[in-house]
Formats: C-alpha cells, structure tokens, sequence
C-alpha cells in the first residue's frame, strides 16, 4: 500500500480572504525589521496577483540605539525613535500602506488593551527571550476560540530565533485547520507550536537580554547576515503557503557557520 506523504493544507481563509489577512509581528530587533521588509514585498506582490494582500501591527517598545545600526535597519535619524515608529512610518511611505506600529509588548498582560484586543490571522514573533515565547503562547491560547469570523480568527503562529551563526524558525497551527478530503496527501490539521516542538530545550536556556553598547558588541552575539537570512527562508515558507495553498514543511534549522539547512516536515 502507497504511503502518502505528509502535508497540511492552509485554511482556506488564507488564500481568497474577503478582507486583508492580518499580521501582528512581534519584535521589531534584527530579525523583525528584516522580516517586516519582506512581508511589505510580500504584501505588494500579493495585490498584484489579486489577493486582498496583508494588514499589519508592528508591536514593540523598544527605542533605536546606535548599537542598533548596521545589524538592523536603522538610519542615524531614527536614533531615540520607537523601532515600531521607525520602521512601519517608512514602509508606509515607500509602499503606500497604512500599516500600524505599536509601542507596546504583546502579551498576557496587555492583551485587552492591544489594537483588536490582540487578534490576528497570522502571528509572527522575533523575540529574544523564553519567557515571551510562553506568554506569547499563552495568550494565543486565549485567543484560540475566540469567535468564527474569518477576518478576525487566529490561524497561525511563526516563531523565529537566533543565536549568534544558528537559528531556527517553526510555523505551528492555532488549535486545528479543518483539512479538506485528498486521496494524494495524508492531510495533518495540527502542526505543534515552538513551545510544544521544542519546550524541553527552550526551559534550558538562560535568557539574557542586556543591550548592547555598541554595533561591535552586537556582532558578538549576533553575526551580520544571520538575521536578515532566517527572515528571508522564513517569508519564502509563508510566501509558499499563500501561492501553493500547501506546504510539507513546517519550519527548519539554520546554521550560517557552516551554511546547512535542515527543514522540519510535517509530520
């Protein structure tokens, strides 16, 4: 007997949305600004092909230092500013969109006073610590059930992190996408979160977020292109997902040292 291969088909809200699905992406550091960039072209590209395209909320509260510069992207102007304001106020100009930056951290917390009280289609987060993954998690699971509406109900999670030369991306489903009859694939409703996928390893990291004091100090922790290469594979497995309707992957590691690639099938 034929095995069929694994696949998880995406809700079909994902791919003939009546409104712009939205994104809050979480984190605005190196790897945020990078993929904020690619999910603008992303967006662009989606309206050309006759999509609703994408409505994002850029949410973080940090503020642009010089040790900032270089690593991510951030003009000498924009020094003082918040990166949420910095980085959506130019993408809104260059693309003509009227995406939002918010100032804040997305969390438990906070979670009811958050844009849409922290609703979205797609959550994408480029956080530096555990302990945001597992509140991000947490309010997620909030979420979960939240209403039926199409437009306004949580379907997936893409959680991005690095160290200095490695890294690692898993798309994960919120709760369970009704999957469709196929006779060519073994069809998976679930695909685990990061927290699930990788909880015993994440309880073992020591968070240690202390800024920088400057762009050499950075490198030190994070090399030039790591970031800015997570992003890019990360917005091609999206970018798939919304073209192809399918993927049979669900996320990959990175390692930039050596220049290998290992991808995380569904399963």
């Amino acid at each position: 007997m034929k095995t069929l291969t694994p696949m998880h088909l995406a809700d079909s809200y994902l791919l003939n949305p009546t409104n712009p699905i939205v994104v809050n992406l979480i984190g605005a550091g190196g790897t945020g600004s990078q993929m904020l960039t690619a999910l603008a072209r992303m967006n662009h590209s989606l309206i050309a092909l006759g999509h609703a395209g994408l409505y994002l909320n850029l949410y973080d509260d940090d503020t642009v230092t010089t040790a900032n510069q270089g690593r991510q992207l951030f003009a000498d102007c924009e020094v003082g500013l918040h990166k949420s304001v910095a980085l959506i106020n130019r993408i809104n100009r260059f693309f003509g969109t009227d995406w939002k930056a918010v100032t804040k951290p997305f969390g438990t917390a906070n979670l009811n006073t958050l844009p849409d009280k922290g609703k979205a289609n797609i959550y994408i987060s480029c956080v530096d610590t555990v302990a945001a993954r597992y509140d991000i998690a947490a309010a997620l699971d909030s979420l979960e059930d939240y209403g039926s509406e199409d437009r306004s109900k949580p379907l997936y999670w893409m959680d991005m992190g690095n160290s200095k030369n490695t890294g690692q991306m898993i798309l994960s489903t919120i709760g369970f996408i009704k999957q469709p009859n196929s006779k060519l694939y073994r069809t998976v409703p679930n695909l685990p979160t990061v927290t699930e996928e990788l909880g015993e390893q994440l309880e073992n990291v020591n968070d240690n977020n202390e800024p920088s004091c400057s762009l050499a100090e950075a490198l030190e922790k994070q090399d030039l292109f790591i970031n800015s290469t997570l992003a890019n594979m990360a917005a091609s497995l999206l970018w798939k997902l919304f073209r192809e309707g399918m993927t049979d992957t669900r996320g990959f590691f990175l390692n930039l040292a050596n220049f290998k690639s290992q991808p995380i099938k569904v399963g």
